[in-house]
């Protein structure tokens, strides 16, 4: 047989088979992303959209052996498009992993689509320790709500703040919060004076600051969502709690590294505490901050982002430790178990749970080279979401 024919036999040989050929294409990977990139909470899609490009930036568009794909499709933050679109980027697209989820009830909407096509969804946003236990299939690289609260708690008694007000956004996320840190502080030996919850929509936080200066507290404890922390700053200083000797503790939400700069000087002094800051002192993290800045004019990453820059790295493992193969199964086993360091600092994600285990930073917002940030002082390592439990 000729040379050209025995390439010829040895190519249909390898395309009949299903073995790479010379000259054949790289397999693809389709990742679906499913984010609010409209509507209130597109801050919350534009910087997680921008830390997951940020990864493949920094690390390249293979993983595996495989070339990896990105879908993106806005949900506008409701949950019963969330579902929809998770349907049709499985059933239509192919997509072998989902990433994403903005807010808890878009977490939620997915869980029947993961449970029947088998496949991961990783989530970069929501908080919810609920969720987690909806799918064996999601995975985690955002945080579980009470994980920021707790250390919180401790740090306030250990700094004599020992009569606490809490306020909260009424929903899942602020009910998880309340919860985590109420129980940590009356366990440090603390008081809850009150506890107040505020509505999610339209919320006016004015006459709950009235009941907190009549309270008399030794500190204010505050959850709200993330993008809301400008309004509530702004009320707090015009109801003059400071001046009243009132000390305002917080989750990072508050305190938002997207809007610290027009939140401005009621800012300032702020404790918060939360597992990611711009501020942050790595190599990593200025790595990531650079990338993120250049490509995205000059915008700051946030802790939203950082969870998707994170999960573009956990499906990216997890592609190497399968080699290649895109099996849901064997995808979400690889996902387990996995430490990294990120530009947060290291993170794991819990084998039994499937869900982060990461240090909590405490800060305080101070002025950095003529820009807010917060600068973390204190750490608390390898916290967990006190409400997660193995399956």
């Amino acid at each position: 047989m000729t040379t050209r024919r025995l390439f010829v036999a040895g190519m249909a040989l390898a395309t009949l088979i299903g073995l790479p050929a010379y000259g054949q294409a790289q397999e693809t990977v389709k990742v679906g992303v499913v984010l609010p990139m409209t509507g209130p909470f597109a801050s919350t899609g534009r910087q997680v959209e921008a830390g997951i490009k940020a990864y493949m930036a920094l690390n390249g568009d293979t993983a595996g052996g495989k070339k990896i794909e990105l879908i993106l499709r806005d949900d506008a933050g409701i949950a019963d498009q969330t579902r929809r679109i998770a349907q049709e980027l499985v059933v239509n697209d192919g997509v072998k992993m989902l990433v994403g989820f903005g807010l808890t009830p878009l977490a939620m909407s997915v869980a029947p689509v993961l449970n029947q096509a088998k496949i991961p969804a990783i989530i970069t946003s929501a908080t919810t320790s609920a969720i987690m236990k909806q799918s064996e299939f999601f995975a985690r690289t955002s945080m579980g709500g009470p994980q920021s609260a707790v250390p919180v708690a401790t740090w306030a008694v250990q700094n004599g703040l020992k009569r606490v007000v809490t306020l909260v956004t009424d929903y899942g996320p602020g009910h998880d919060i309340e919860k985590g840190f109420t129980d940590q502080f009356k366990k440090e030996g603390g008081e809850i004076v009150e506890a107040v919850r505020v509505p999610l929509q339209n919320p006016d936080f004015a006459p709950f600051l009235q009941r907190v200066l009549d309270a008399k507290p030794d500190a204010i404890f505050v959850f709200v969502p993330s993008g809301v922390g400008s309004l509530f700053m702004k009320q707090f200083a015009d109801r003059g709690l400071a001046e009243a000797g009132i000390k305002l503790i917080a989750t990072g939400d508050v305190t938002d590294d997207d809007l610290l700069n027009k939140i401005g000087a009621p800012a300032l002094g702020v404790i918060t505490g939360h597992f990611y800051s711009a501020n942050h002192d790595s190599p990593e993290n200025k790595a990531y901050v650079e990338q993120v800045k250049k490509a995205n004019d000059g915008m700051r990453p946030n802790f939203m982002s950082v969870g998707g820059y994170d999960a573009m790295h956990l499906a990216y493992a997890a592609l190497e430790k399968t080699g290649g193969d895109t099996d849901g199964a064997k995808l979400i086993e690889a996902m387990k178990g996995m430490e990294w360091v990120s530009p947060r600092g290291p993170i794991m994600i819990d084998a039994a749970t499937r869900d982060i285990v990461q240090d909590i930073y405490i800060r305080e917002v101070k002025e950095v080279d003529g820009e807010l940030y917060n600068v973390e002082f204190a750490k608390f390592e390898k916290i967990r979401d006190p409400n997660a439990a193995a399956q």
